[in-house]
Order: C-alpha cells, then structure tokens, then sequence
C-alpha cells in the first residue's frame, strides 16, 4: 500500500488499533472534511503487533489536542509537517485533569445536574472527582 506523502499536516502514528476513526472523531474531522486524509488501520507494527496510522492535510495538531488522542491512543506519535518535512515530533500524554460533559457512572451526582464533570489521572485510570469512582481513558470520551 502506498500513501503520498502530505506537504503540510500531521501524521499520528502509533494509534491503538481500531481507535483511528476515534481519533478522527475527537479531533472533529467527519465525513465533510475538505482536504486529503488517510486512515490506515491494522496496519503491521514489530511494536505494537498491529496500530492505526492517520495523515490529515491541513491541521497541525498541538500538545492539547495531543493529550486528548492520549485518552483512546496512549502511546501516539505526533508527527507535525510543513514544507513536506518533519518539524515537531512528540508523543502523546495523558492530562492530569480532565473534564467531560457526563461521568459513566448512573448513579453518579453530576447525571442529574448540569455541568462538566472533572477527572484526575491516577496512573492509567481516571478517577470521578465527585462519585470517586475509577475509569479507564476510553470510557470518557
């Protein structure tokens, strides 16, 4: 498979596989995206076994945005390129705080009040700051 190269964009590399329509998603890019992307998926990775490649033209994406393709791409590879060369490298992290509009949890507090719900990062899960209860990244967003 052969995939042009992009002159100016960013190439996430490393996505967990299947989690690049996700990554598309998080990043608001759908169906009416009006320049060139390319979502690879299961490709083979000696790394990973198999991961998610995507290049999109025409957005760079910054260490915020980053941090929220953490959530469902731990370990994400941020490639930002201009002039058809690689200017920024960095991989992705996930935030310390995060804040989303519901926590997963029913009988949590905050799903009868309106509002954003705050999480902490507590090694690889996030932790509800009102119903203290523990979620995986993915099962925010």
């Amino acid at each position: 498979m052969i995939v042009e190269k992009i002159s100016n964009g960013t190439v996430i590399d490393h996505i967990t596989a299947g989690m690049g329509r996700k990554v598309l998603g998080l990043l608001g890019i759908g169906e009416d995206y009006p320049y060139r992307l390319a979502l690879m998926i299961n490709v083979p990775s000696k790394k990973m076994g198999r991961k998610d490649i995507v290049k999109i033209e025409g957005i760079y994406v910054d260490s915020a945005k980053a941090n929220i393709i953490a959530l469902v791409a731990p370990n994400a590879t941020i490639n930002v390129i201009k002039n058809e060369s690689v200017e920024k490298k960095f991989n992705a992290e996930l935030p310390q705080k995060l804040f989303v509009g519901k926590c997963p949890n029913p009988n949590c507090i905050t799903n009868s009040e309106k509002g954003y719900e705050e999480f902490g990062l507590e090694g690889t899960h996030y932790r509800c700051s009102y119903c203290e209860r523990l979620f995986k990244s993915t099962e925010l967003v």
